[in-house]
């Protein structure tokens, strides 16, 4: 089993070149307006479709959970070393768990955190609207 997921992209190259520096992959197949990235770990069939737009839907975010910090701070690594800007997180209260996360922002907004659970919690610390977006902005992402 494989988990697939479709996004609207306004700009196909641009997602293009900022996916592959995510998973560390070229796509499988690749049209003008269109790219799939066939990714092994995580088992993921991501496909871009190139369209106007002028708002993102109802998406909150898109993540990788791990199972060590080791793997957060080594895809963090991965992504700083291929030029994208990371928001890093440590023993964040997020939705009901302690969690050790880095962030991404795609060139449409879309969030991506890679994430490892401490443990659950009895209670979220921030604001249910707030739960789940980086708790800081920087370049890149913002709130």
């Amino acid at each position: 089993m494989k988990t697939h997921i479709s996004l609207n992209v306004k700009n196909v190259e641009a997602s293009i070149e900022f996916y592959g520096k995510v998973f560390g992959a070229d796509p499988v197949k690749l049209k003008s307006d269109y790219a799939k990235f066939d990714i092994a770990n995580p088992p993921l069939n991501l496909t871009i479709n190139q369209t106007d737009f002028a708002q993102g839907g109802s998406l909150s975010h898109l993540g990788l959970q791990v199972e060590t910090t080791e793997e957060v701070l080594e895809m963090t690594r991965r992504w700083n070393e291929n030029g994208l800007l990371t928001l890093e997180e440590m023993k964040t209260d997020c939705c009901y768990a302690l969690q050790n996360k880095t962030w991404v922002q795609d060139p449409d907004g879309n969030r991506w955190e890679v994430f490892v659970v401490l443990s659950d919690t009895g209670e979220k610390s921030i604001a249910e609207s707030e739960c789940c977006l980086p708790t800081a902005n920087f370049v890149g992402i913002s709130r």
